[in-house]
């Protein structure tokens, strides 16, 4: 039997495989149990492997990749379209099979363990932050029921609970005031952890050399730089920097047909977590560069002058994301002192 490409639909336990020849017909369709698959992959002849870029896709990827496969990972909304009738596991791997013979089809980097390590820590002290929002609303509001109102932010938050707690002539009773000590405690354990975290993050920057390369541009934080380096293990995957630019979704959406080119808000497609990063450090910088005599202030100067905030803001983290692959592809240094910046 002649394999030239495999597509797996993966699972948790039960595994949908499709084989095609290299003329593109169907040689065989195989369900495996998890437990199996392994030694069946290692026991036929090296073929290309590819999967859906889902949960558990970047670990079977390297186990195949250790039985000399090449394996290929395909986003899910490119193999929808070529889902024949209903929707089942053999019908998903005949599908992520198709999608993956045509030529202009894009694939997904496949994360080494490093990466995903980097993505998991980002991952939980994303969790912490929403958990500490949610929490410091709840606290807010419980105490509006009581009349105290406490000012917007973390830091104030929690002074304030403590002294609130402590004042013994407002209307808090004594299980209220048990139940305020008791949110206390646990806001100032979350924020224990997300301090535990950011030093993680401060260590694998200081570790990482091209971390701290793309940390020299304006907006491109510890936090930034890190989630980059885990998302984009390889910048060789993109042609170009507005091809990467164009994954984070930090280009224009089109609505265009005939002579009429319309050219729309951001696509927002991509990574929202990188997203929100690059342009929240966008909106960072921009109060901090100012008047700059180089390429890159004198762009900034007049993209301000043209623009509302907002949208310099996502001006900037679109050029910063295509700073960022340049440098992660060609290795070079970004000078922001500099009479001319190389963008």
């Amino acid at each position: 039997m002649v394999i030239n490409v495999l597509g797996i639909d993966i699972a948790k336990n039960m595994f949908q495989l499709h084989n095609v020849d290299y003329n593109g017909k169907a040689v065989l369709k195989k369900r495996l149990s998890r437990d199996k698959l392994v030694e069946y992959i290692a026991n036929i002849p090296p073929c290309t492997i590819v999967m859906e870029s889902c949960g558990g896709a970047n670990y079977w990827a390297r186990v195949f990749q250790r039985s000399g496969h090449t394996v290929k990972l395909i986003s899910p909304q490119f193999v929808k379209p070529f889902v024949k009738t209903n929707k089942n596991d053999a019908n998903d791997a005949e599908a992520i099979t198709e999608a993956t013979s045509r030529p202009s089809m894009h694939f997904v980097p496949i994360k080494q363990v490093e990466q995903q390590d980097i993505q998991s820590l980002h991952r939980i002290r994303s969790r912490l932050v929403k958990n500490r929002t949610a929490l410091i609303n709840e606290i807010r509001g419980l105490n509006l029921e009581y009349g105290i109102a406490i000012p917007t932010g973390a830091l104030k938050v929690r002074s304030e609970l403590c002294l609130i707690i402590s004042d013994k002539n407002n209307e808090l009773t004594v299980s209220s005031r048990e139940f305020m000590s008791d949110l206390y405690n646990e806001l100032v354990e979350i924020e224990g952890k997300l301090k535990h975290l950011e030093k993680k993050v401060k260590q694998i920057c200081r570790q990482n050399e091209a971390c701290q390369r793309i940390m020299k541009i304006p907006g491109v934080g510890e936090l930034t730089a890190t989630a980059m380096i885990s998302a984009v293990p390889n910048p060789n995957v993109f042609k170009n920097g507005r091809h990467m630019s164009a994954w984070l979704g930090l280009v224009p959406r089109q609505h265009s047909s005939g002579d009429k080119q319309t050219l729309l808000g951001i696509s927002k497609r991509g990574d929202i977590y990188l997203r929100t990063l690059l342009i929240h450090g966008a909106r960072a910088a921009l109060s901090k560069c100012k008047n700059l005599d180089n390429e890159y202030g004198r762009w900034l100067t007049q993209k301000k002058c043209s623009l509302s905030f907002n949208k310099t803001a996502v001006t900037l983290a679109n050029k910063n994301a295509r700073i960022i692959w340049s440098i992660l592809n060609t290795g070079n240094e970004f000078d922001l002192n500099s009479k001319k910046v190389a963008i």
